[in-house]
């Protein structure tokens, strides 16, 4: 072969695509170590301010809140709590964000609630009770042979919460839900519009207006 074709032969070998080659064998990457999982934070709620429960959440200096907290009488009557010790009781095993929200951030030290029988025949408000400690972290939740025990929430960082609540009286005449229903002045109780939560708020008109239908 002359020096020129020898040349162009070299020539068009270089312009020739290269072929598939197993891929180089490359040193192990080091294994990154494991992450530690982040700690949790404590639940958030959306702001205040934006929910349709903003009112619930300010109040004016000294200013009393009211509330409906519910209970089957079947498991804790409102004669339970009037004979428990110092007619007070932890109000815990509640599972529900919203009503979470008012126990923990709504409920001050002084407001009062009525007691409701829920699940009774017929439910009805029976009496009246006092918040008498603040939102606090609900133990039962931490307890795994309580019905209520969630494996989820954090003792660090807790996710549900109680107040303590004292017995002031029983209602002379029980209050039922069938009349809450029927009386117009009542139409917009947090206790019809939002039936599933065993905390809702009262307004001060509704709580004087049930206090007169209770004989209070």
């Amino acid at each position: 072969m002359t020096p020129a074709k020898k040349a162009a032969a070299k020539k068009a070998a270089a312009k020739k695509p290269a072929g598939k080659k197993a891929a180089a064998k490359q040193p192990a990457a080091k294994q990154a170590p494991a992450r530690q999982a982040p700690a949790r934070k404590p639940p958030q709620s959306m702001p205040y301010e934006l929910g349709k429960w903003a009112h619930v959440y300010t109040r004016a200096p000294g200013e009393m809140r009211y509330w409906l907290i519910k209970s089957e009488p079947d498991v804790f009557s409102f004669d339970d709590l009037q004979r428990a010790p110092q007619q007070t009781t932890c109000w815990d095993s509640v599972r529900n964000t919203g009503a979470r929200n008012f126990l923990r951030d709504g409920m001050k030290r002084g407001d009062r609630c009525f007691y409701y029988h829920s699940n009774a025949d017929p439910s009805a408000i029976v009496g009246i009770c006092e918040v008498v400690r603040e939102g606090y972290p609900d133990h039962t939740a931490f307890d795994s042979t309580h019905p209520y025990f969630d494996a989820d929430s954090d003792p660090a960082t807790p996710t549900w919460y109680m107040v303590d609540v004292k017995a002031v009286q029983s209602l002379p005449r029980p209050v039922t839900l069938p009349a809450i229903k029927a009386d117009p002045a009542l139409a917009e109780m947090a206790l019809i519009k939002v039936g599933r939560l065993s905390v809702v708020p009262v307004t001060a008109a509704e709580w004087q207006h049930l206090c007169a239908l209770g004989g209070v």
